[in-house]
């Protein structure tokens, strides 16, 4: 059974929500070995009962996780789960990544492999001059060397980012509340079709979804999860994007925030910020100094590490890991051995750091 098919069906059972399905795959090791899993086994998961364990069991008898999948690639073909080595990495980390993410627009691959850290740029629907002025050079800034930006797509501070990374021909990321088909706020329509084109958009609801108040701030979830940093701007003491700053911190990001004036209400949720810890922004190059002067976490000019000479056993795996993600039933079909000693050698071919797991159980080398 595919594990993709598997996390889109283990998705709608009710009770089941993302926190959840992250503890079963956890638990499991595999959304396809949990899916055939009896009720005893289900008990152990942190959060699991007797009633829904039960409520696992029937809904599991009427769900063809290959049948879904054949359904949503028809309907909606362009999304990930977190069996897909497009999947971002940093999302998978979360304590509730999206089961399902759809996307729309230019996939960056090299993004993914982590060669372009993301960084998250958000604030208030109706920024001060200030405001503006300070997230446009600030994104401009990001740009120019190398990151990525990810933001909301909202009015006010969010549109500023995305505008300002796409005017310097850069990458940037917009998280929606909506599914990726609809345009939210309207008046960003120009914005919108920009990004649709140059940059990715990314939503965990399906096409056709409506805005909804509900969804923004589980929304800003994702954008904290794709961030290695966050950046605050401007924001008032209620504010959207504070949820989003706190969310980073909780995940172990770099929070920043924007100094302003006692006088400026839009300002104090920042004043907050920095008054809980979070990094003082002190101009452009103090910013670009702190992020590291270099944002490529594996630099491609790095000297390739001389591979150490390996145990027959363990050359063995190593030999049939490429350089591309491979699923970890590809590889024990390859080489006709026992899922638990191919673990086991994969482990110590991490340790070595010779290979590396990404999410769904896929491998690939190091470089």
């Amino acid at each position: 059974m595919e594990e993709r098919s598997c996390w889109l069906a283990w998705s709608q059972i009710p009770g089941i929500g993302p926190v959840l399905l992250k503890r079963i795959h956890e638990h499991f090791g595999s959304l396809a070995i949990a899916w055939d899993a009896n009720p005893e086994s289900l008990l152990q998961v942190d959060g699991i009962g007797v009633r829904l364990s039960e409520v696992v069991r029937e809904k599991r008898s009427q769900l063809h996780p290959a049948r879904l999948l054949q359904q949503y690639e028809s309907n909606n073909p362009n999304f990930w789960t977190p069996a897909d080595a497009a999947y971002p990495r940093l999302l998978f980390e979360i304590p509730d990544p999206p089961p399902v993410l759809y996307y729309r627009g230019r996939y960056a691959q090299g993004n993914n492999q982590e060669c372009a850290p993301v960084i998250g740029v958000v604030g208030t629907r109706s920024p001060s001059e200030y405001g503006k002025r300070w997230t446009r050079k600030l994104s401009r800034g990001l740009t120019q060397q190398g990151f990525a930006i990810v933001s909301g797509l909202a009015k006010g501070i969010d549109t500023e980012a995305h505008q300002s990374c796409l005017d310097q021909k850069g990458y940037t990321i917009a998280v929606l509340g909506t599914g990726v088909d609809i345009v939210y706020p309207q008046s960003n329509q120009a914005l919108y079709e920009q990004i649709a084109s140059q940059g990715l958009l990314l939503s965990e609801h399906a096409n056709g979804v409506p805005p909804d108040r509900t969804h923004f701030p589980r929304r800003n979830r994702i954008i904290a999860g794709l961030s290695r940093a966050i950046l605050v701007t401007e924001a008032p003491k209620r504010s959207g994007a504070l949820i989003t700053a706190h969310l980073a911190n909780e995940y172990g990001r770099d929070v920043y925030a924007l100094p302003g004036s006692l006088d400026n209400p839009r300002s104090l949720g920042c004043l907050e910020l920095l008054n809980q810890g979070g990094q003082l922004i002190l101009g452009s190059n103090f910013l670009m100094e702190s992020l590291g002067a270099a944002p490529l976490l594996q630099s491609a000019k790095e000297e390739s590490k001389p591979q150490p000479e390996l145990e027959p056993s363990l050359n063995q795996v190593f030999q049939i890991i490429p350089q591309e993600p491979i699923f970890l039933d590809r590889i024990v079909e390859a080489l006709n051995i026992e899922t638990g000693v191919v673990l086991s050698a994969l482990v110590q071919l991490e340790l070595l750091g010779l290979v590396t797991q990404l999410p769904g159980m896929h491998y690939q080398r190091c470089d």
